[in-house]
């Protein structure tokens, strides 16, 4: 992801800025409500004093955060039409999530024009630009880019320059409720810099709709970010319900609309929308704030003939290493991911390792799919000092025991393969294993698998829902497959074949 500034730009180390039109942005708003025959609400005056300072005071990177239905896209229609008054050679791009909305917005800033008596200089006499996703007013400067052009988030601004870009709920269902499409808006996202100029504004408008929001102001390390998306934009945050309990905008929204809209939302969706806190689109059944976070490494030695494995001063009685399989291209389908669980002498679980693993298309002319795979799933399990690799043998699992055999003959390791066909449904393994365990507090997991996407998974999984959860999957049969020995490796893998229906029970009274 490209990274944004880490400050915004001051008046100081920019040109000056142009000379505003007779009105200021407030007294702009102001008459157009009159000419709509509305008051102005405070909220509208809040919103627009602090645009009109910000602008002023040279401030080039904003994010407008407000409750649904407060009007901020209208607001932010006339802020742009208004900014044009004063200085009509600026290029305005407007992003949404999708072309009708950018269109919206786009009609929204020319029908403004077109009415405001603040606006009347910039009508062309015979306009040849102005369409609904873009129009050209009277301008000086001869720019091959319209005055404000209106894009979706999959719309082509390859060529195009900006002196000012709008970013109006880009952040929707649609583009954030998967990992891959919270990806895929952030690298949307980030073409931003190569389009605007380097005095140019840019400005976020919307509400949160997922955990991982983009407009969340803290990283969120599960996810590989170090700082927040928008790191170092200015911030006006509007939550309908202020901290004092009373309403952002009490004409509208009394206490009997607002406990409405509370019961008809439901509590996530009143929490994102209204009052703009990044949160699930649903309650979450796997919370990971009752997970307990571990930095200690995992230590073995070999005493009398048994392998001990330790965490800090925390012995281990048994431990599995799980492969659920899958052929999945690379960011497409189901994900192939292995996980290490541990059970020490008091019944509880540590979670210290998972990878979601991963073909290399390069390589497909040397070394195939299947290959590929199993040769990371031995390197992980070896590298955890694991003696025993179980393979979940349902779907294209039931085709890769005789070859994991073929590459553990040839290998190094003391490794050996158990085969397990599960039966029980994906939800019941998932909520049996983990729902118990977590519950009590037993469920503690590694700081390096944090940033693997398993809190992501578990934030976001709910029973019937097609979310991932290959890592809660693979997570889960482990929990389920305890108590498995850890100690003496068999001598050859036929000895353990022989016995797939038996467990493996360590002796919990050995010593360390």
């Amino acid at each position: 992801m490209a990274k944004r500034s880490s400050s915004p730009g001051r008046a100081t180390d920019r040109p000056a800025v142009p000379k505003i039109g007779f009105l200021g942005f407030p007294q702009f708003v102001i008459v157009w409500n009159k000419l709509q025959g509305l008051a102005t609400p405070v909220l509208h005056l809040l919103i627009s004093r602090w645009l009109y300072r910000k602008w002023l005071a040279g401030e080039r990177r904003l994010l407008l955060m407000v409750f649904r239905d407060a009007g901020k896209s209208t607001l932010v229609g006339l802020f742009a039409a208004w900014l044009l008054t004063g200085n009509p050679n600026l290029r305005i791009l407007v992003i949404a999530a999708e072309q009708m909305l950018a269109n919206k917005m786009s009609r929204n800033i020319r029908r403004i024009i077109e009415l405001h008596p603040a606006a009347s200089h910039l009508l062309q006499q015979r306009p040849e630009n102005w369409a609904n996703d873009q129009f050209t007013v009277r301008r000086t400067r001869n720019h091959r880019d319209p005055s404000v052009l209106a894009r979706g988030l999959g719309g082509n601004v390859t060529g195009t320059r900006a002196d000012i870009i709008v970013c109006d709920d880009v952040e929707v269902p649609n583009t954030c409720s998967t990992a891959s499409s919270r990806d895929e808006l952030r690298q949307r996202l980030a073409e931003i810099d190569f389009v605007l100029v380097p005095t140019g504004l840019q400005l976020f408008v919307g509400t949160p709709h997922s955990y991982y929001s983009i407009y969340a102001d803290r990283a969120r390390a599960e996810i590989g970010e170090q700082r927040p998306f928008l790191d170092g934009f200015e911030r006006l945050c509007l939550p309908l319900v202020q901290a004092d309990g009373t309403s952002a905008w009490p004409e509208r929204f009394t206490p009997a609309t607002i406990e409405a809209l509370r019961r008809h939302t439901g509590p996530q969706r009143f929490r994102s929308q209204m009052m703009l806190e990044p949160t699930p689109p649903r309650a979450i059944k796997l919370d990971p704030e009752r997970l307990v976070t571990y930095t200690d490494a995992l230590e073995s030695r070999w005493s009398q003939g048994r392998l001990r494995l330790t965490v800090g001063e925390t012995a281990m009685v048994s431990s599995v290493c799980w492969w659920d399989p899958a052929y999945g291209r690379p960011g497409r389908g189901d994900r192939s991911a292995i996980a290490v669980v541990m059970v020490d002498r008091a019944g509880r679980y540590w979670l210290h390792g998972l990878r979601y693993l991963q073909f290399s298309i390069e390589r497909l002319e040397d070394v195939d799919e299947a290959t590929q795979l199993i040769r990371q799933a031995i390197d992980f399990a070896a590298g955890l000092q694991q003696t025993r690799l179980f393979i979940e043998t349902n779907g294209i699992g039931r085709f890769l025991p005789a070859l994991v055999r073929r590459e553990l003959k040839g290998s190094a390791h003391q490794l050996t393969l158990v085969e397990r066909h599960s039966s029980r449904g994906k939800t019941d393994r998932i909520l049996s294993a983990l729902d118990p365990i977590m519950a009590a507090g037993h469920l503690h997991i590694h700081h390096s698998v944090l940033e693997s996407g398993f809190i992501e998974e578990m934030r976001e999984w709910a029973p019937g829902t097609n979310t991932l959860d290959d890592g809660l999957d693979a997570v889960s049969n482990a929990v389920l497959e305890q108590p498995v020995q850890v100690g003496r490796p068999p001598r050859n893998s036929a000895a353990l074949d022989g016995h797939l229906g038996q467990s493996f029970v360590a002796d919990a009274s050995f010593s360390i």
